[in-house]
């Protein structure tokens, strides 16, 4: 990706069929349907792809086990069709993953069991495979630190890993290379409208030239999450307010409190949820909570009680009991749910259907939803489009596109296989180069040379882009990315030109930052 060309193509005039403000799963989910159909698109968003709520998911690409307990079988239906469609077109960074849900009594056992078949039903041929009943002495074999006491077995079912993050730096290259304007750290300032009042663009600023643009386009999407009532006041300064962010922590541990490779469910906490512990990248990821916040920030930090809730929780079903000190990374996301009109609701018990709003301005918003349905939320908003221009479109065809990185033939090492096709060309570079297999970090296989590709071809700009969403380090084990920032301040000034004041600022917000991820042990 350029983001030196994507940015000329904003100095013609040409008018845009869709401008997408926000570049997280919901905006490039748009931008990617959009353009398998033909229309030209540009997206436009304020920090780094995924910076918000989708790089801190439970990265599972899942039906909703949850969701089909409170009956919202159509959500359930719609998300196993797209879990299928993920781990068809981005094998490289989606993955089969067993979970196993521990049964200690008679009637969970018959409940899960025939609740699981029903969910293998409704995936039909897009399954991941069967789910079945294990006995205690298995369930200990593939989960050695489960809770043995009173253990009676476990039921055995499928759903999909994958790297959240990743797979939006994903769909932003595939869209880039069919001819998207893919934008990262370009803020939309204002909506522009034409003499009936209608919205007919937008104005924004490049925050790394600090030069302003002005965009012309035939329909303009809100696609920015738990912001979205920010542009909606854009639109009309008396927008009710229809987000409501609940918080989702999760605490990432060594993978050794769980062992194995299987995920565990813990299919009802004391709040009414679930709890998983996942498997994810030699870590073990575990959450999730459900806590209404105020106001929606970029940076949303862990609550004590969250915390502890998680800890004691998981505490219950794991033969040693994890403390603050285990945890090497903590991370909170915010959902952007539906705001109640009246009386509290629950938040488990919103919905997480989305939904596609048209403003008489004419502007799109497009609202809740989830990871795993991405597609069909951008497909659902670009239906809008002959509703809102008058033109016909095609048919959408995202739903069979190979993300960028699709290749069978890939490595099966798990450091080098989650850039697909790339790592070849990753390798070759550093083979010709040996400085650049220079590690980061004695302890994590990350390398000089993925830092100079993440400049060159991925689009990162700033420490924190490699650090967190290129690598993931920070969330894997955020000391160690706080030892690492250097080194890689150090790479990226030299691929952009900057210079020690530059390097010094970079690392000193990082730092700042991913304090805020190491849990204080008093």
């Amino acid at each position: 990706m350029n983001r030196t060309q994507n940015l000329e193509q904003l100095d013609n005039q040409k008018t845009w069929d869709i401008a997408i403000i926000g570049g997280g799963s919901s905006g490039l989910g748009v931008a990617l349907d959009a353009l398998s159909r033909g229309l030209s698109v540009v997206l436009l968003e304020r920090a780094d792809f995924a910076t918000g709520t989708s790089s801190r998911s439970t990265k599972l690409v899942h039906g909703g086990v949850r969701y089909l307990a409170q009956g919202d079988l159509f959500l359930v239906w719609e998300a196993l069709r797209e879990r299928g469609r993920i781990l068809s077109n981005a094998p490289h960074l989606a993955n089969t993953q067993p979970f196993i849900i521990p049964i200690y009594s008679h009637s969970t056992k018959y409940f899960y069991t025939v609740g699981l078949k029903f969910y293998d039903w409704m995936s039909g041929w897009l399954s991941l495979g069967d789910s079945y009943f294990i006995p205690k002495k298995e369930a200990v074999a593939r989960l050695p630190q489960i809770q043995s006491k009173g253990l009676l077995g476990g039921v055995v079912y499928h759903d999909g890993g994958f790297d959240d993050a990743r797979l939006a730096l994903s769909i932003a290259q595939t869209c880039d290379d069919m001819g998207g304007a893919i934008l990262n750290y370009t803020k939309v300032t204002s909506l522009t409208k034409d003499e009936s009042g209608k919205v007919s663009g937008l104005k924004v600023r490049d925050l790394i030239n600090r030069k302003n643009y002005e965009i012309k386009a035939k329909m303009v999407v809100n696609a920015t999450g738990v912001f979205a009532d920010k542009i909606l006041k854009m639109d009309k300064e008396d927008s009710p307010r229809m987000i409501q962010p609940s918080q989702g922590v999760h605490i990432v541990l060594p993978k050794e409190f769980l062992g194995g490779s299987d995920a565990l469910m813990i299919p009802k906490t004391s709040d009414g949820r679930v709890l998983f512990a996942v498997p994810w990248k030699d870590k073990l990821v575990v959450g999730t909570t459900d806590t209404i916040r105020e106001k929606a920030k970029m940076e949303p930090e862990a609550l004590a009680r969250e915390v502890n809730f998680i800890l004691n929780t998981a505490g219950l079903y794991l033969s040693k009991k994890p403390t603050r000190e285990d945890v090497l990374s903590v991370y909170a996301g915010l959902r952007p749910l539906a705001a109640p009109s009246k009386g509290s609701v629950k938040t488990k018990e919103i919905s997480r259907n989305h939904k596609v709003i048209l403003s008489d301005t004419g502007l799109v918003t497009l609202t809740g939803g989830k990871w795993t349905t991405f597609r069909k939320m951008g497909e659902d908003t670009v239906d809008h489009f002959p509703r809102l221009t008058g033109e016909k479109i095609p048919d959408s065809k995202s739903w069979e596109l190979k993300l960028h990185g699709y290749d069978l033939a890939m490595l099966d090492d798990p450091h080098w296989k989650k850039y697909g096709s790339d790592a070849v060309k990753i390798l070759t570079m550093i083979k010709k180069n040996h400085e650049l297999a220079r590690l980061l970090h004695p302890n994590y296989p990350f390398t000089a040379g993925e830092v100079v590709w993440a400049v060159r071809e991925e689009m990162a700009l700033k420490v924190e882009d490699v650090l967190s969403r290129r690598m993931r380090i920070l969330l894997m084990d955020a000391r160690a990315s706080i030892e690492m920032a250097p080194k890689v301040a150090e790479l990226m000034a030299k691929e952009l030109e900057y210079d020690q004041e530059w390097i010094d600022k970079e690392i000193a917000e990082f730092t700042n930052l991913a304090n805020k991820y190491i849990l204080k042990t008093h």
